[in-house]
C-alpha cells in the first residue's frame, strides 16, 4: 500500500514537471510576435518623442508613452487571439506578475516626471534638477532588463536571458552618458537587444 502510494506521488510530481514544461515552452513558442510587437512600438514611439522634444515643446511629449502602452496592448490583444490557447498555470501567471509590475512601476516614474515636465509638480519632490532626466531612462532600463531575464528565467530560454542582461545593463550605463532626448535612442536600442532580436531569434526558432 505504502509502495503504491509512493509510486502515486512519484507519478503526481511527473505529471506536475512534464505540465510545466509543456507551458514554458507553449509561452515561449508564443512569445515571439508579442516582444516583436512590442519592441517595434517602443522604437517607434522613441523617435517620435524625441523628435518632438527636441523641436516642439521639451520633455511634455513624454506623454505619448501612454497612447503607446495603448496601441501595444491592443496590438498583443490581437495577436493573443491567434497564439495557441494557453492554461492558466503558475508559470503564464508569473510572466503575468512580473510584466505588470513594470508597468506599474515605470509608468508611475513617467507620470511622475512628466508632471514635473509640465510644471504641474516641483522638481524638487522628487530630487536635484541636476540628476531628474538624467537617471529616468537609466532605471526605466535597468527595470525592462530585468523584467525580461526574469522572464527568461522562468520559461528557461537563455536567449531571453542574456538579450535582458544586455539591455537593461547597457541602457542604465548608455543613459547616463546622454542628455535630454538624446535618452530616447538609448531606449530605443534597449527595445530591439531586450524585446526585437530575442523575438525574432524565437520565431525563426519556431518555423524550424
Amino acid at each position: 500500500m505504502e509502495e503504491n502510494s509512493n509510486l502515486t506521488a512519484e507519478r503526481s510530481l511527473e505529471i506536475i514537471r512534464e505540465s510545466i514544461e509543456r507551458s514554458q515552452r507553449t509561452i515561449t513558442r508564443n512569445s515571439a510576435l508579442p516582444m516583436i510587437w512590442w519592441g517595434v512600438c517602443v522604437v517607434i514611439f522613441s523617435f517620435i518623442i524625441a523628435y518632438l522634444w527636441k523641436n516642439h515643446g521639451g520633455p511634455a511629449w513624454n506623454a505619448l508613452w501612454a497612447v503607446m502602452w495603448l496601441v501595444g496592448y491592443v496590438g498583443n490583444w490581437m495577436i493573443d487571439k491567434k497564439n495557441e490557447t494557453v492554461p492558466t498555470t503558475f508559470v503564464g501567471k508569473s510572466i503575468s506578475y512580473v510584466w505588470t509590475t513594470f508597468g506599474i512601476f515605470c509608468g508611475g516614474i513617467g507620470f511622475m516626471f512628466c508632471f514635473i515636465g509640465n510644471g504641474i509638480l516641483p522638481l524638487e519632490l522628487i530630487m536635484p534638477k541636476v540628476y531628474a532626466f538624467g537617471c529616468i531612462t537609466s532605471v526605466i532600463s535597468l527595470c525592462f532588463g530585468m523584467g525580461t531575464t526574469i522572464t527568461g528565467l522562468i520559461i528557461r530560454n537563455r536567449i531571453i536571458q542574456v538579450c535582458g542582461l544586455i539591455a537593461g545593463l547597457g541602457g542604465f550605463f548608455c543613459a547616463l552618458h546622454f542628455p535630454g532626448h538624446e535618452q530616447l535612442y538609448v531606449m530605443a536600442a534597449v527595445a530591439v537587444i531586450g524585446l526585437v532580436v530575442p523575438g525574432v531569434l524565437i520565431q525563426l526558432q519556431n518555423q524550424k
